[in-house]
């Protein structure tokens, strides 16, 4: 048997030479993009705590000599934008949105998934279909149908149209076919039922699918525009998005105003998605078991 000398060989020296180029190479990308996608949120404290006239100045400066901290509390004693008021109904619209769409859609996708029903595909055909029609076509009938109730101006105007989501509904369908049939088997055989199986035996065991859908509806809640502008025509019933589109207007720009009010509206999905992004892509490929 040849004795070993303990020395690498030049091909497997190269090998690792290129495995640690392609590692430092994939760093400094990652940095790169990084650093391009945290300029919007640069732009906006920048520009958040400086002046109008170092906001429009011709010679750009990296951060205000002096930052105007006190255009903070001149954003929420606008008497003209009610800003906390505004964030306080956008909580509200998306916090209730989030949890009535992850509710219906998990009780459709369910049915659907599980229960025996002769008609069970031609509906989810059906539910499917709407996800092809423009919101154009259904915007003027459900305003229509709004007002008639007359919920304009109010937050069940506001929240209520915008509770199902086929979307979400076709998520759950897709996750719960395959969700393990044996967990359900025993707890039929524990004799629950379809309505106790799925609140004791399916919910708890699909958080990450919950939390991902839940995450996806609450950032499209809190930044909706179209709908609340138009619904929300009291400023009682403004929310964050509206109170944002007053700061430019044919008449005034309050353009320090507009960036700060910005940053603190993304404060709120910045941590959401900070908290639940690892589950964006987990919730829909995990089976919902835990290992």
């Amino acid at each position: 048997m040849p004795a070993k000398t303990g020395r690498t060989s030049p091909a497997r020296t190269t090998d690792d030479a290129l495995v640690r180029a392609g590692r430092a190479l994939r760093l400094v990308l990652l940095i790169a993009l990084g650093a391009l996608f945290l300029i919007p949120f640069y732009l906006l404290v920048r520009n958040g705590l400086a002046s109008e006239e170092e906001i429009t100045a011709a010679d750009w400066t990296f951060f205000p000599r002096r930052p105007h901290w006190s255009n903070v509390r001149e954003l929420f004693a606008d008497p003209d934008v009610p800003m906390a008021h505004a964030l306080l109904n956008s909580s509200l619209i998306a916090v209730a949105t989030t949890a009535g769409t992850l509710l219906l859609a998990s009780l459709a996708g369910y049915g659907l998934a599980r229960i025996p029903y002769r008609h069970a595909n031609a509906v989810f055909y059906a539910i499917l279909g709407t996800l092809m029609v423009p919101a154009a076509v259904t915007f003027v009938p459900s305003f229509v149908l709004v007002s008639s109730l007359g919920w304009v101006s109010t937050l069940r105007g506001l929240i209520v149209p915008t509770l199902f989501s086929a979307f979400a509904c076709f998520v759950f369908r897709q996750y719960f076919l395959g969700f393990p049939r044996e967990l359900e088997d025993a707890a039929q055989v524990d004799g629950l039922g379809y309505w106790r199986t799925y609140w004791r035996v399916v919910v708890p065991n699909s958080r990450p699918v919950f939390a991902a859908i839940g995450t996806i509806v609450f950032i499209g809640a809190w930044n909706s525009f179209l709908w609340p502008l138009v619904i929300g025509q009291g400023r009682s019933s403004w929310t964050a998005q509206v109170a944002l589109s007053t700061f430019t207007t044919a008449q005034t720009i309050n353009l320090h105003e507009l960036f700060v009010a910005a940053t603190v509206s993304i404060v709120p999905l910045l941590l959401v998605f900070l908290l639940l992004q690892r589950y964006i892509v987990a919730g829909v490929e995990r089976s919902g078991i835990d290992d």
